[in-house]
């Protein structure tokens, strides 16, 4: 949705920056005072929550990164001592677990509410296309994420995966030894697993940057299925909606906030927190409830 442009530089430094790098100018007219329909409702703060998310998990996840040991024979102890020795571990630990389980609750509203009013649709089909490929990104990012504890249901999670992917015709094999580093899941597996959480959300990031574009160039769609026509159904995206997205942001925090600090392990499977052992196989071999889709079929 085009519109002119009102930003104008208050000083001699602003001034001298948009001649350079117009990014106030860019901020203003793509962020600040972009025209959004007036009759958006709190659905349409999932966005903002998810964005708000993924802050989260990448910052938590660098810091548990500093004190992580990719290594078959230290891994399990390492996240231990992550929640038992480091200042602010366990929250950090709690945080960054439940958090991925909480992204996958505002991805699947947020997915919804996608289908239900028809944002799919023309001329947002780039839009919802690069939302599905942030999907995969993300159950991508979330599976390896899950084997990195080293407990029996990440070992064998992974070992089970794995092998799924070792059935495509042809070229199973090859992807197959080249995920694992080998001819099954050993230290080789968790180094590359770990590599890769660690890379894959930095191009989420990007592809999310992409996603915001394509959905600045049509612009939003809204509850009544009617594209704004007129300025006069529009108002900036702030004040109105960053005031409105924050309020959603606190209240998505508060059962986020409270899962962290009351129940941090009530979504862990019990035989992840036992070491791997390639010797014992668990009685069931189930993943986290956000896969359980994927696993019913």
């Amino acid at each position: 949705m085009a519109h002119e442009s009102s930003y104008v530089p208050g000083n001699a430094v602003e001034k001298w920056i948009d001649d350079r790098l117009p990014i106030i100018r860019f901020s203003k007219e793509h962020l600040m005072d972009f025209p959004t329909p007036k009759n958006l409702n709190y659905w349409w703060t999932f966005g903002a929550i998810l964005a708000f998310m993924l802050v989260v998990q990448i910052v938590t996840g660098i810091i548990l990164a500093m004190h992580y040991t990719p290594n078959v024979a230290l891994a399990f102890d390492s996240v231990e001592h992550i929640k038992r020795d480091v200042n602010g571990g366990r929250i950090l630990q709690a945080v960054h677990a439940v958090g991925a389980s909480m992204f996958f609750v505002a991805v699947y509203i947020h997915m919804g509410r996608n289908l239900y009013f028809g944002s799919y649709k023309s001329p947002r089909e780039i839009l919802w296309i690069l939302g599905v490929l942030l999907y995969v990104l993300m159950v991508t990012t979330a599976f390896m994420g899950y084997v990195l504890p080293w407990g029996q249901m990440s070992f064998w999670a992974a070992t089970v995966i794995t092998n799924i992917v070792g059935s495509i015709p042809v070229l199973g094999d090859p992807i197959l030894q080249l995920l694992r580093g080998g001819f099954a899941v050993d230290n080789a597996t968790l180094n590359r697993f770990f590599s890769l959480h660690y890379l894959l959300p930095f191009i989420i990031a990007a592809v999310v940057g992409l996603h915001i574009w394509a959905l600045h160039v049509p612009g939003n769609n809204n509850p009544i299925g009617v594209d704004v026509k007129s300025s006069r159904d529009t108002v900036p995206f702030h004040p109105y909606y960053t005031m409105k997205d924050l309020f959603g942001i606190v209240v998505f925090c508060i059962p986020f906030a409270w899962f962290v600090y009351f129940a941090p392990d009530i979504l862990g499977h019990p035989d992840n927190y036992i070491m791997a052992n390639s010797q014992v196989t668990p009685a069931h071999i189930v993943p986290e409830w956000y896969f359980l889709p994927f696993y019913a079929i």
